[in-house]
């Protein structure tokens, strides 16, 4: 590691840092340090450091999860929400609030539809028992609009007060305060980031391109299958708790390249740390903007990161 990596590196650690203290301080109402830790700021402050230690593991998912679709699918743009993940979560998340459900089934019903809209996906690209990068975007987004329109026709023949909690869940939250429930999905998140380093050597030698990866003996397909089945699962996990929080994997890994260039052995870990500080910064303007009103999060990340899509379109359009 070079001395100007390190210096980065320690610049995001120290904004990390900051970011954290931030979040810790700063809501609704804002509490100065010297009384943060009284006796009875301590369920404010244990209820900030849920959501901060979320907006870090959620950021870290989503931006891990961005980093290797666009290195397997070849496509600058793609990000996790591009599989039609989110969109499942949502419907699955959707009919069990109609019906009924509550507490840590909803989570499970929205996973249980990521991983059944992902089934989807993959089946409808499969080609001759390979999966090409075209055609899993184009199932992505078929099914993705197909299952937004049953979440809004299901939606719009709901009750009002069952519609205001699942449309403020589908714009992403990151309340969710049962301690099991995030161990559990923070434990499944975090494997699949391990899982995707592992990875990093394969990805980039397929940023090459994938006769060059042959030759260096990488199994592209099987690479490619299992990389989405972890994908598919970190997005699912986090979908569940989280509701739908675009955009992070798409800014964050782009941000990163440009600082720390492609290598993915440093750029994974060092988006890590960027996803974690530009999630809790979104959870902070959330909660301020207009208090004592919280805005989704993902509403915030929408905010900031349409424009940064729109340039990457261009630019890619410029390039062609």
């Amino acid at each position: 590691m070079t001395g100007k990596l390190r210096n980065k590196i320690l610049f995001l650690f120290l904004l990390l840092i900051f970011a954290i203290l931030a979040g810790a301080l700063i809501g609704s109402v804002n509490i100065p340090f010297s009384e943060l830790l009284l006796e009875g700021n301590r369920p404010i402050l244990n209820l900030r450091l849920l959501r901060i230690f979320l907006a870090a593991v959620a950021g870290a998912g989503l931006s891990v999860s961005g980093i290797a679709l666009q290195a397997i699918l070849k496509n600058s743009l793609a990000e996790p929400y591009l599989l039609g993940t989110s969109s499942g979560a949502g419907l699955g998340a959707v009919i069990a609030v109609i019906l009924g459900v509550s507490g840590i089934y909803l989570p499970l019903a929205a996973f249980i539809g990521a991983v059944l809209s992902i089934v989807l996906v993959y089946n409808l690209a499969k080609q001759n028992n390979k999966i090409l990068p075209q055609s899993l975007i184009l199932s992505g987004v078929i099914v993705s609009v197909a299952v937004s329109a049953i979440i809004v026709f299901l939606i719009s023949a709901s009750s009002n007060e069952a519609l205001h909690g699942i449309t403020w869940w589908l714009w992403g939250s990151l309340q969710v305060y049962d301690w099991t429930l995030l161990i559990i999905i923070c434990t499944v998140v975090m494997l699949g980031v391990a899982a995707v380093y592992i990875f990093s050597q394969d990805l980039n030698a397929i940023s090459l391109g994938e006769e060059e990866a042959m030759h260096l003996g990488i199994d592209i397909e099987a690479v490619k299958k299992i990389l989405i089945l972890i994908v598919s699962l970190i997005t699912a996990g986090l979908v569940s708790v989280c509701g739908i929080i675009g955009f992070v994997g798409l800014i964050v890994p782009h941000m990163m390249r440009l600082l720390i260039g492609p290598n993915h052995k440093t750029l994974i870990p060092v988006s890590c740390l960027a996803a974690a500080i530009f999630m809790i910064t979104c959870d902070i303007l959330s909660r301020t903007i207009f208090p004592p009103l919280e805005i989704p999060i993902g509403v915030i990340t929408a905010f900031l990161g349409a424009p940064v899509f729109i340039i990457l379109l261009k630019v890619k359009q410029g390039i062609k």
